[in-house]
């Protein structure tokens, strides 16, 4: 087992991260670990409604999802529909720029959510990661 591996399997350390080694290398370790992964594509995102778009294609978000940031904190804290059993979750957003591609006010109500569903899923004993790439 890899340090990565080891270290994604530590509820303590679970948080928010700039992507520090290759996708590829954090995609294998996921696997290991046995958690749910879910890759987000900003490439094309010019704002909070692409933002949420493609955060709930990659999560396969259900129809209940209201593309506003209340469903996202809502779905983020659920994800009871994705991968049965899975360890933890590990979100990856690839080409995110510095601030995801959103405005000042959305980047902070975002980096606000992932930081209660990290303590959430804390608290529910499992891991949840953000990295940003």
């Amino acid at each position: 087992m890899s340090d990565l591996c080891e270290r994604l399997q530590d509820l303590t350390e679970a948080g928010v991260y700039r992507l520090g080694c290759p996708a590829e290398v954090l995609r294998a370790n996921v696997d290991l670990s046995e958690q749910c992964f879910f890759e987000v594509d900003l490439a094309e995102v010019h704002g909070k409604g692409e933002f949420l778009a493609a955060v709930a294609k990659a999560i396969h978000a259900p129809d209940w999802f209201g593309h506003n940031l209340d469903a996202l904190a809502d779905a983020l804290g659920d994800l009871s529909w994705t991968c049965d059993g899975g360890k933890g979750y590990v979100l990856l957003f690839y080409h995110a720029g510095e601030s995801l591609h959103l405005d000042a006010a959305d980047h902070a109500a975002v980096t606000q959510i992932f930081a209660d569903t990290v303590s959430y899923w804390k608290l529910q004993g499992k891991p949840f990661w953000v990295f940003i790439d």
